[in-house]
């Protein structure tokens, strides 16, 4: 029995935390929102790549290294002397004695060798056999062997002037980065005041259809006494019809809130990033802070930078002038200096010798462009076109922006006299409604009576929720047209 008791203690602990429903407040859902939104999170992976780019800029003015490589196979190798020059070496013992024992020098040289006690026959072939091998070996020297080449070069490259390219390409990504963070800030303003809409909205229905049971409660006690009156012979059926019609329309108009705030719900756990079945109540449902009539000023200046949109199209116009710049370079000229390690096997530079060999080289290198066509003047044209395009396009959102801070700060002060209004109007139709009931339960009034004060009580409700909600919507409309919608506020 003691066992029992204590799991069943054990369960009524347990249940009530396991079965209460989520209270989630405007801040808890706009953060939700921020961490679980996939444009953010999209737009955060372009502040990545846009700080990527600018890195990637960066490397312009260093010097680049390149190394090239390779190997070729040639079926005849590289001759420096030709068929003949190669043949008149090879004989060239043989020639000359062929050449002089045929001359009368040839001659003379005998008679000197004979007087000098030599054989002439035995002395000149002998003479002939060494200058062969002394061309031949010529002809050998000069062989490069170049069928089986090994070639390669190191390069570094530093620019020194590019026509102001680089310069422009890094101002380019910094620009770059700047559009990114500001995407951000654009897209976090727009992410919680999509969330503010949801939630208010959800809060606006939640009251409603509160509305809409009270009406209904209101309706049905009424028709609750009408059929009393009826069975009493004091009312007609006539009257009970036109009270069952009424009670119908009330049940009606719950089903219509109803549906229309689970589909709320539904957008708001979107946005938050939760299950789309998720239960939770909002702070706000059962009664909205009275935060006066909104925490804006409407009279609140406009700081142009401020506005995501404008810095864009700031960063727009400076973007399209540097594309002018870069359009411009390449027609400029260009300065660089080259170093670098050139080797190759046969080595070239020691006679094609069979070993790795290279040089150092180093230089300046200066390129010019001398005529094209007029294309450098077109292109840069263009860009200074696109430039003018984009600033005016900058200059008409800025009046479009104070066109539409103007107009959010009309619906504030319209959405605050409209609530004042409202609220005034909720004590009428209180003091009207209680009058119709005291005439219709002495009998000096009829239902007809009470059903119009009745639903002009509910429709006096139903005004004072949207004049709250529209205080709401349109203090965060202004926040946003003034760009100071953030996290805080």
């Amino acid at each position: 029995m003691k066992k029992i008791l204590f799991f069943l203690c054990l369960f009524l602990g347990v249940a009530p935390r396991t079965t209460a429903q989520r209270v989630l407040s405007l801040d808890s859902c706009r953060q939700m929102a921020l961490q679980g939104n996939k444009q953010l999170a999209a737009t955060r992976l372009g502040q990545d790549l846009a700080r990527d780019v600018k890195k990637a800029a960066r490397t312009k003015y260093l010097p680049k290294v390149d190394a090239i490589g390779g190997y070729s196979y040639m079926s005849k190798e590289v001759s420096i002397l030709n068929d003949e020059q190669k043949s008149a070496l090879s004989n060239l013992g043989t020639n000359a004695v062929n050449g002089l024992s045929a001359s009368p020098l040839g001659t003379q040289l005998a008679t000197i060798l004979t007087n000098l006690g030599m054989n002439p026959t035995q002395v000149l072939p002998a003479a002939a056999v060494a200058l062969d091998q002394t061309g031949t070996g010529i002809v050998d020297a000069f062989r490069t062997d170049t069928r089986n080449m090994w070639a390669g070069t190191v390069q570094v490259r530093q620019p020194i002037y590019m026509g102001g390219a680089i310069r422009a390409a890094n101002r380019m990504a910094e620009i770059g980065q700047s559009i990114a963070d500001t995407r951000i800030d654009q897209q976090t303003q727009e992410t919680l005041f999509d969330i503010d809409k949801a939630y208010w909205l959800v809060v606006s229905l939640r009251q409603k259809q509160r509305l809409a049971e009270s009406y209904r409660d209101l309706v049905g006690h009424l028709d609750e006494d009408v059929h009393k009156m009826i069975g009493e012979g004091v009312a007609t059926r006539a009257d009970g019809l036109k009270v069952d019609v009424r009670v119908n329309e009330a049940d009606m108009k719950i089903t219509e809130v109803e549906n229309g705030l689970a589909l709320s719900r539904m957008l708001l756990c979107q946005l938050c990033g939760m299950p789309l079945d998720s239960e939770f109540t909002l702070e706000d449902e059962g009664k909205m802070k009275d935060d006066g009539l909104g925490v804006t000023d409407e009279n609140s200046p406009l700081n142009y930078s401020l506005r995501p949109e404008l810095q864009l199209l700031e960063n727009a116009v400076e973007l399209s002038r540097q594309t002018e710049k870069l359009a411009l370079a390449p027609y400029l000229p260009h300065v660089g200096l080259v170093g670098g390690y050139t080797f190759s096997n046969p080595n070239v530079f020691n006679g094609f010798e069979q070993k790795v060999g290279g040089v150092w080289n180093v230089g300046v290198m200066i390129h010019v462009p001398v005529w094209n066509w007029m294309e450098g003047k077109f292109k840069v044209r263009a860009a200074k076109t696109a430039t003018t395009m984009a600033q005016m396009t900058l200059n008409e959102t800025r009046e479009k922006i104070d066109l539409q801070v103007a107009q959010s700060r009309f619906k504030v002060v319209e959405a605050r006299k409209k609530l004042n209004r409202a609220r005034k109007d909720i004590e009428s139709a209180e003091e009207n409604l209680r009058c119709a009931n005291a005439g219709f339960h002495e009998g000096i009034m009829d239902a007809t009576t009470v059903m119009q004060a009745q639903t002009a009580w509910q429709q006096a409700q139903s005004q004072k929720i949207d004049a709250e909600i529209d205080v709401k919507m349109a203090d965060v409309a202004l926040r946003k047209a003034l760009g100071t919608l953030s996290i805080d506020r």
